[in-house]
Parts: structure tokens; sequence; C-alpha cells
């Protein structure tokens, strides 16, 4: 059986990604889970810090019966200079599966390249597909995917935003973008998905204009991990794409909103917006847990 990576969501098929989705919300129904990745070992390698995306990776794992060993690259020889096409290949040998969290996509893709076992991206600067994964099933479970929602992703158009994107692009599924001028989502990802799915993605400068009539909204921190030192530029431009009460005034009265945490209270978003009644943050953060179950046994099983 030939190894899967997923490195983007675009790794998956529209069928898969559906797959995934029921098997999770399966997962979510039963009383007792099943042992089936007892004998399985998931290896952790984070350059980045993490509190969701490891502590749901590990008790998606762990719950399911497997083994879980989590690695910073300081525990690595990767520290002293060990290249990563050797690590892979010997990690291969050690375990079942690898999580890697970075800061270049580059790397997951060569650590793939010479991996013998199923890579899992768990960030990079360029994608986050388990995270969107998550947040899709959240309103797949919520009964909430269909063309006629109006899609908004508002804020930075970073690495969530690009698997927002694709995943959106398999599911025919249209997607505003609201970002101020030199943080658009990459240009080559949006030819791309446009011209491999006809994917209808719409950049719009003006936040009340995007958020007119939305049904769903998503948002994210404005300066990402690795863009400290710009976090004050940042502050200035993305000041009126915060998503409050007045913005979200104009959107439909069930609109949901997302983010995907860690948030910053009032920067890209407000504490009352955030604990408000269209919140769904809170099924959205458990959900990549279920998510990471059904990834895990489509893996590995």
């Amino acid at each position: 059986m030939k190894r899967r990576h997923l490195l983007r969501v675009v790794d998956l098929s529209k069928e898969e990604i559906i797959s995934l989705w029921d098997s999770a919300l399966r997962l979510k129904t039963l009383k007792v889970l099943p042992r089936s990745l007892e004998g399985k070992i998931m290896a952790l390698i984070f350059e980045k810090p993490s509190t969701r995306t490891r502590v749901s990776f590990e008790s998606a794992m762990l719950k399911l019966g497997g083994g879980s060993i989590f690695l910073s690259t300081k525990d690595l020889q990767l520290s002293r200079g060990e290249p990563i096409k050797d690590t892979a290949r010997v990690l291969s040998r050690y375990v079942d599966v690898v999580v890697l969290r970075t800061y270049k996509h580059e790397t997951i893709e060569e650590f793939a390249g010479y991996a013998n076992i199923p890579v899992i991206n768990g960030l990079s600067d360029k994608h986050h597909p388990c995270q969107a994964l998550s947040d899709f099933l959240t309103l797949y479970e919520l009964g909430r995917l269909s063309p006629e929602e109006k899609i908004v992703w508002i804020g930075d158009g970073n690495n969530v935003a690009h698997s927002w994107l694709e995943i959106c692009a398999i599911l025919g599924l249209p997607i505003v973008v609201c970002c101020p001028e030199g943080y658009d989502p990459d240009q080559n990802l949006i030819k791309e998905l446009k011209t491999r799915y006809q994917a209808s993605i719409e950049v719009v400068r003006d936040p009340k204009v995007a958020l007119k009539e939305a049904s769903i909204v998503s948002t994210d921190v404005w300066a990402s991990m690795g863009q400290e030192e710009e976090a004050e530029r940042r502050k200035e431009a993305f000041k009126p794409y915060q998503l409050n009460s007045e913005l979200l005034e104009l959107a439909r009265s069930d609109v949901l909103v997302l983010h995907c945490l860690p948030a910053h209270r009032g920067e890209e978003i407000t504490e009352e917006v955030l604990e408000g009644r269209n919140s769904v943050v809170w099924l959205q953060a458990e959900n990549k847990m279920w998510l990471h179950m059904a990834l895990l046994e489509f893996m590995l099983l």
C-alpha cells in the first residue's frame, strides 16, 4: 500500500474529506472508543510551540490505544546540523507516523520525500491542513456547509487562510477573503485553485462589504509565530479588520464565528464576539481531537 502524506488539504479528495468527517463524528458518538491504533507510535516533531495541535494529536493517539513521543527540534540532532533526510529515514524505522510542525513548508516536503511512513503537516508557514479540516468538520457537524452560505475569512491571508481556500475549492464553496492590501493570500495559490477546481475566491478590501449577509466568519491572529518583529506595523494595518459587534451586525443573525486560537482579545477579535452567542470556537477546538483521531486511522489502518 502506498504511503499517504497530508502536507496540504489538496492531498485529499472531496470524498476522502467527507469520509474523514463522518469517521470523526462516528468516533465522537461512541461511549467506548476502539483500540484501533494499539501498537502504533506517533512522533511529534515541533519547531514551534503548540497547545491545541500537540494535545489534540497526543490525546487522539492515546485514546485509540497508540503511543506518542514528543520531540522539539532542540531534542534532536537536527539542532546540531543533521540533515532532514537522515532524520526522516531513521525515524521511519522507529515510529509509524510523524506530525511535523515547522516554519518552512519546504522542510515538511523534504521530510516527506525521504520518509517511508505517513507525514502529517501540523503547521507550516504556507499551510495548516489539519486546522482547516477540523474547522470545516465543525461546520459539517452543524449542518452549515452549502454553496448558499457566505463564507468570509477576515484578517491576514496566512497559512490557515490558504488551507481554508483549498478546502473551499475542493468542496465547491465560494469564499470571500477580506484583507488589507499587502496581506492577501498567495496569488499563485489562488491561481492554482481557480485553474484546478474553478474555485470561487473573491478578495475584498472593505470589511463592511465583506461581512454584509455573511453566515460564516473566521479570523486569526494578525502576527503569526515568526512575525513578531512585524507586530506593531501589522496592528496598524489590520485595525479596521477587527471582528467586533459593530461589524458582526452586518452579518446574518445566525452567523457562525470561528477562530483557530490562540486569540488576542481586543486585536483581531473582541471579547464580546469571542464569548458571544454566535461563537463556536470551543466546539471548533474540541473537534481538532476528533478529526485527528479519524486522520490517524485513515493514515495507519
